[in-house]
């Protein structure tokens, strides 16, 4: 162990400063810790901060588990007796192996496919060694390559090493020592894809969750629900009105699952044009079309092991959703301008306003989209529907540097909020600006509130008595009660039969001084 430590050390501080480091440090120094099975741990620090030496030696201290069980490998060799075993090889080990003897197809093969790894070799007829590198690295990116060669030399090595490639191995080896190549090589494409979704989200910037408030009998309902949803991988469609807390309700699920380590990446569909939609799902490839510059991955791609939570999602234009539905399907996407497949894993959390039922009914949003986003259904209830959440909520919001009177608080507990939590959030903000001593009072509201808490009022005075027998408050008495009776005493369906807010029709029973 000394001697190979010492082995290590010394080649990677002679080696460190040159430019073709990576291709000796792989050539040379991995093959001293394979033989003498060094702890990659135990090396120096500059030694741990290369992938390819944790990589290996995570794999021969069996620390395996983040390893794919499946690895889709291309060969590409004119040796066809030789490539042939290999491919019987590996497919016995459980990997799915694609095979052809020339470049050139080996290329068109890339441009179909997404292979995890490609295993070349060197010295072939028609394209040379470096050019097919070259033309492999183009085409797809996120490969890794590894080349083979029957004549190793440093100075192959270190050129393949300059373009990109994990490794280089010379002929013969043993076919377990490849294999053990291979899975180094897919822990660095997994890295390397990691590194790329997390500066995504970052460009993203978004704002850290937020608790969900509320202990109303609907959020208390809606909570279980979200309990026994969130650790499987199913589809959600969150429906609400505007302003409920969507997205909060779409960071809980995420919170709540297996993919909870990785970010949650968003996109809202009314935000973007129509022509922008496409490419900020699916990506697109460098010239695809105008103002493509650079090749982009679409948001799947950078959610791929997450959850993308798709807000808006009925306005999202109906030319894109059978692509939708496939990525749905089969986990199958193509970039705009790519023939080329990508499978992602992303679990897919809708959100919208609107009753998508009647979108369906009008052609607007096709069925079969609908019902693979519809395994579970979540239904926000509204502001005005949350008993007692209200003065929650103006209590969170209005922080510890304001303090709200009686009448204002009251105010706000009796208004119908149509526009949720989003209206609450920016009446709280507006009050604070006019509010005098850090003190909001009902007239640092604005006019409807003032105006709706003065009927109140005068509803409260009018109950002294109730009405002569034939007067028309009679018979809205009458009449409210008689719905109440009807309904067995349910106030959301009386509120909807007599067309009126359900605090709305709280308020009217204590008018007439209905119990219940």
């Amino acid at each position: 162990m000394c001697l190979a430590f010492y082995e290590v050390a010394f080649a990677l501080r002679s080696l460190v400063k040159q430019p073709a480091y990576p291709a000796i440090f792989a050539a040379k120094t991995t093959r001293i810790i394979q033989c003498h099975r060094v702890n990659w741990r135990n090396l120096p620090e500059y030694a741990q901060s290369c992938v390819h030496i944790r990589a290996i030696g995570n794999l021969e201290h069996g620390e395996q588990n983040s390893m794919p069980e499946s690895i889709e490998i291309l060969f590409v060799d004119d040796d066809v007796d030789f490539s042939e075993g290999c491919v019987r090889w590996f497919e016995k080990k459980g990997h799915r192996v694609s095979q052809t003897t020339s470049g050139q197809e080996g290329i068109g093969q890339c441009l179909k496919h997404d292979f995890d790894v490609v295993i070349l070799d060197w010295n072939m007829p028609g394209l040379c060694g470096i050019e097919l590198v070259q033309r492999m690295r183009e085409s797809n990116p996120d490969t890794e390559v590894i080349v083979l060669t029957g004549e190793g030399t440093i100075n192959n090595a270190v050129e393949s090493m300059r373009l990109g490639v994990f490794d280089f191995q010379t002929k013969p080896f043993p076919m377990g020592d490849l294999e053990r190549r291979c899975i180094a090589a897919v822990e660095r494409r997994r890295l390397k894809k990691e590194n790329t979704q997390l500066r995504e989200v970052i460009t993203r910037t978004k704002k850290p969750a937020t608790a969900i408030i509320g202990t109303s009998e609907p959020m208390q309902r809606l909570g279980r629900l979200i309990d026994r949803v969130a650790p499987t991988n199913k589809a959600v469609l969150i429906e609400g009105e505007s302003g409920t807390g969507k997205e909060l309700v779409a960071q809980a699920i995420h919170i709540g699952s297996s993919r909870s380590e990785r970010p949650l990446v968003t996109i809202n569909c009314a935000a973007l044009p129509e022509n922008l939609v496409e490419s900020e799902l699916f990506g697109h490839e460098k010239g695809s079309f105008t103002g493509a510059t650079a090749m982009k991955p679409g948001l799947f791609e950078v959610a791929d092991g997450s959850t993308l939570f798709i807000d808006e999602i009925g306005e999202l234009p109906l030319a894109l959703q059978p692509k939708l539905l496939r990525v749905l399907e089969d986990g199958s996407l193509r970039r705009i301008g790519s023939h080329k497949e990508r499978r992602v894993d992303v679990r897919i959390v809708a959100a919208t306003n609107r009753d998508m039922k009647i979108e369906v009914d009008e052609g607007r949003f096709r069925e079969d989209l609908y019902y693979r986003i519809n395994v579970m259904a979540l239904d926000l209830p509204p502001l005005r529907e949350r008993d007692g959440d209200i003065e929650l909520l103006v209590s969170h919001f209005l922080g510890n540097d304001h303090e709200m009177d009686a009448d204002a608080r009251q105010a706000l507990v009796a208004y119908s909020w149509p526009g949720n939590i989003r209206q609450l959030i920016n009446t709280l903000e507006r009050a604070k600006i006019l509010a005098d001593d850090g003190v909001i009072t009902i007239s640092d509201l604005s006019e409807e509130f003032r105006h709706e808490n003065t009927q109140d009022h005068v509803s409260q005075s009018s109950t002294t008595q109730f009405p002569k027998v034939g007067s028309l408050i009679a018979l809205e008495r009458a009449h409210i009660a008689e719905v109440l009776q009807r309904e067995n005493g349910n106030k959301s369906k009386a509120a909807r039969a007599l067309g009126v807010e359900r605090r709305k029709l709280y308020r009217m029973m204590e008018k007439h001084g209905i119990e219940g």
